[in-house]
């Protein structure tokens, strides 16, 4: 009974203590995407033929936006979409800690040069500057 007591409270100080750390956002994808979107006049959550969704379709570009530590992925989106539509492709890095996520933005700059997609990062100051 000691036992499965015990394995019951390092269970619960896992859950507790360190699962929220790892997962801790400030906001989700969807309302960084939401904000961004309308902010550019963009379609979110835009539907393609495969049943694919582009985060954010503008005139000119199909967004993909992902965390900053999901940029190789985004880099696959955002070129994937573009081909899908037609449109350029862009990745959006959201950067909640850009000290520290500044080489995830680096890595995929890189790639935009060589695969001609254009790219940029945003902050939680997207939430600030809209709220007057």
């Amino acid at each position: 009974m000691e036992k499965i007591r015990n394995l019951f409270l390092l269970l619960l100080f896992f859950n507790i203590l360190i699962l929220p750390v790892s997962a801790k956002r400030l906001y989700k994808e969807a309302e960084y995407n939401k904000r961004y979107c309308a902010n550019i006049g963009g379609i979110t959550e835009y539907r393609n033929t495969d049943s694919t969704r582009v985060d954010c379709l503008t005139k000119n570009n199909a967004i993909e936006m992902d965390f900053a530590e999901k940029w190789a992925e985004g880099v696959g989106q955002a070129l994937y979409y573009g081909q899908l539509t037609g449109k350029k492709g862009k990745l959006v890095l959201i950067m909640e800690n850009p000290e520290i996520e500044m080489k995830y933005f680096e890595r995929a700059k890189l790639l935009s040069g060589i695969y001609n997609f254009d790219i940029e990062y945003i902050t939680p100051v997207i939430f600030v500057s809209d709220s007057k």
